[in-house]
């Protein structure tokens, strides 16, 4: 499993890169390595507002339909237009390609409520 070191992580199986205001969300190698194939991915519109832990998403593979959940409140930015054409990109590069959506994050302090690589990777052993 692949779990880049910079990034945040949430026990739903989401991975947050903030970079200044801006966060970039995604799910995790853990998440789609157990979803196997993944064959559809739904997406918020850009101008949507997140509130954390709330579905903004949804990742349907061939052995599940999963929703995917904020790790943080803010504004939807932009979009990973590419991921409903090429739902595969989600297991291929989960981590770039894959990304899912960028927020301009409201509260900077909740990043640091998320775990970070080595309480993630302790988190997925137990999983």
């Amino acid at each position: 499993m692949d779990f880049p070191e910079e990034y945040k992580y949430t026990e739903d199986h989401e991975w947050v890169l903030v970079e200044e205001d801006v966060a970039t969300i995604g799910i995790t190698d853990f998440a789609q390595d157990q979803l196997g194939d993944i064959v559809f991915v739904e997406l918020p519109e850009v101008g949507d507002t997140l509130e954390v832990g709330a579905s903004f998403g949804v990742v349907e593979s061939v052995k599940a339909v999963s929703d995917v959940y904020a790790p943080i409140s803010g504004e939807v930015v932009e979009v990973n237009e590419a991921l409903p054409d090429d739902p595969e990109t989600l297991n291929n590069s989960p981590y770039e390609e894959g990304w899912m959506i960028k927020v301009k994050v409201a509260d900077l302090s909740v990043v640091n409520e998320l775990m970070d690589v080595a309480a993630y990777q302790e988190f997925t052993e137990k999983d």
